[in-house]
Parts: structure tokens; sequence; C-alpha cells
């Protein structure tokens, strides 16, 4: 017979043949002692505190193998399960026909230009129509690579709406080679951004740790590491490409790859990614007070209603043969029409 939640205390271990297991976390080694839903809500998307409270309360939330109350403190290393009383959803990942533009593929590796608009991987939403899912009938032919082994496939990850280059590993050593590099920071990206506001300098260097922001969940912010031990480092590097009157075309390097990086570092330092609704930028941060400037910034959100970030370039170490790759791409045609139109607004005002 079942368990309920009445006939489950916190220690008590619960038996597997009667719980799901619908996420599994390992605790960061160096992560002070934090109660387990406040620690759990800075890792889970799109969950409030309220309702992770209740999965504990209700036996489906665990630590090292036992059912936890919300108030258990977690360390480093520490094992976190998320459980389901009843089987999760299929998540086998369909192939599905949909266009794609390989900019390089061998044995190893492929290389994929993303459009801005597709999300990268399924998730809650949006089950079909990513990237994975056109992959995996990309690769249909090759009976040896399955995009639901998780040992291959992506090695990271863009927002849906930011386009540009991506990095696909098509085997498992091929994977671990690559996952090492993005680890020890040796690969090179580079984004291109238009972003509110122009600069004094012509370059320089965001330094600030990342954390979900605690007031807006979907969104990060910069903290203080001693205020959020959570916070992971994120280090920035911009040069000025193209300045116009109220509005800078820069390219950001990183050093990392942290969730929505570019696009809260820009906004911390007063200069968000333009369109940017998410961080502020889809609204009029600087220029002239009248209709015809206001008019003018709603056509371009209209030309470009996403925010203006493309993955320009990627270089890495091919896992077999050693060679430094390096591969560069256009930028999209919303971006390019927009910056058309700054051009045009800067040379006639």
């Amino acid at each position: 017979m079942k368990k309920t939640s009445s006939d489950i205390n916190d220690t008590e271990e619960i038996s597997e043949d009667v719980l799901f297991e619908r996420l599994r976390l390992t605790v960061d080694k160096g992560q002070t002692p934090l109660r387990v839903d406040k620690w759990l809500s800075t890792h889970l998307a799109d969950t409030s505190r309220n309702r992770i409270q209740s999965a504990a309360d209700a036996g489906m939330i665990w630590v090292n193998g036992k059912a936890v109350k919300s108030n258990c403190k977690v360390r480093g290393n520490d094992i976190v399960q998320v459980l389901l009383d009843h089987e999760p959803h299929d998540t086998t990942i369909q192939p599905e026909d949909i266009p794609l533009n390989i900019v390089y593929e061998d044995e190893a590796v492929l290389v994929v230009n993303k459009p801005a608009g597709m999300v990268v991987h399924p998730g809650v939403g949006n089950a079909e129509h990513t990237l994975v899912n056109a992959l995996a009938y990309h690769f249909q032919g090759q009976t040896d690579i399955d995009m639901n082994n998780p040992d291959i496939g992506l090695v990271h990850r863009i927002d849906k709406d930011t386009s540009g280059l991506l990095l696909v590993a098509k085997t498992p050593q091929a994977k671990t080679h690559l996952g090492l590099q993005f680890f020890n920071h040796t690969t090179e990206r580079t984004y291109n951004a238009l972003v509110w506001g122009r600069f004094a300098e012509e370059n320089g260097t965001i330094i600030g740790a990342l954390a979900r922001d605690t007031r807006e969940r979907t969104c990060y912010n910069v903290y203080d590491t001693d205020d959020r031990p959570d916070a992971k480092e994120a280090i920035t590097h911009w040069r000025v490409l193209e300045p116009f009157p109220y509005v800078t075309l820069v390219e950001c390097r990183l050093e990392t790859g942290r969730t929505h990086q570019i696009r809260v570092h820009m906004k911390h330092i007063g200069h968000p990614l333009f369109a940017d609704d998410k961080y502020g930028g889809k609204e009029i941060l600087k220029g002239v007070p009248t209709q015809k400037y206001k008019q003018f910034i709603q056509n371009c959100f209209a030309l470009c209603p996403r925010q203006v970030l493309h993955a320009k370039t990627i270089g890495f170490t091919h896992p077999l043969t050693g060679q430094r790759m390096f591969f560069d791409s256009a930028l999209p045609d919303d971006i390019e029409q927009l910056l058309t139109k700054w051009r045009r607004y800067a040379t006639d005002n």
C-alpha cells in the first residue's frame, strides 16, 4: 500500500517502489549550512518556496536518502532529491523535422547557428519544437547517436531569444573533453549586443557573482557572495564596436558562462540590452522626449522584438585532433536591419 504524507516523518527512509525521482542535485562543496527549502528555491526555476515547503511536508524532499522537513539544513556535497508520488511524464526526446543551420560537422562535433525564438532543450511549457528535437531528427541516420543519452548532445546553452552558435558533442568522449574546456575557461566565445547608453571607455571587464533574484525568480542578479553563498562567479569582458546617439553595439567575451550572464552584467553597469523585456531594456531609457523619437524606438522594438544578443563566435580545441577551431557567424537579419535603422537615425540627427 502506498504511504501517505501522514505516514512519513523527517527521519524515515521511504521505499523507492512508491516514489519516483523527479530531480537529483548535489550541493556545492563550499556551501555553508542553509535550509533546504531556501537552497532549492535558488535552484528551481518557476517554483515558489511555499511549493517546495509543501513538497517537504508531503515527504517529497529527500536529503542523503531520507525524507526531510523544509527547515533541514543542507551542507556541501549533500544529495538533494525531489520526488513524485506518480510516474513522471515521458520526457523522451522525439525527432522533429525542423530546419537547422549547421555550420560544421564531423564524427565528433557539430556547430549549429540557432535562430532567435527557438528553445534549446525541452522543458516545462516547451516539450516540442526545440533545437534538441531538431538535432534528434538530423541524427536519425547515425544509429550510434541518441539524443536521449545525456552523455552526448549540447555542451552549453543560450536563451530562447538569443541567436547564434552552439556546440554539440556527438560522442561521450567528445562531451567530456569539451565540457572540461568550458569548465577550465579555455573556450573562446564572443557575443554582439546592442545596449542602452554610451560608454566613456572603449573596453572594460565586469566581475559580479550571479544568483537568482530573490523577488523575481525567473531573473538573476549580481550579489555579494557574503550575502548569497550560492552566487556563482561570473566575468564578462566587453569592448565598444559601434556607438550610436543613445545606444552602443558592443562585443562581450565570456570568461564564465552563467545563465543570463551578459544580460545581467550589462544591466548591472547601467547598460541593459536593447529590447530586453526581462531586464528592463524594452523601455525608452535614453534619448530625447519627443513623440518622433518615441515612435522611432517603438518601430525599433517592432523590428527586433527580442533582446539584441547574438552568440557570434566560438573557439575550442577539437576533442579528437587537438586542432584549435574557430567559427564566426553573421548577424541575423533582425539585428542587421535594426543597426541599419540606428545608422540612419545617427546620420539624420
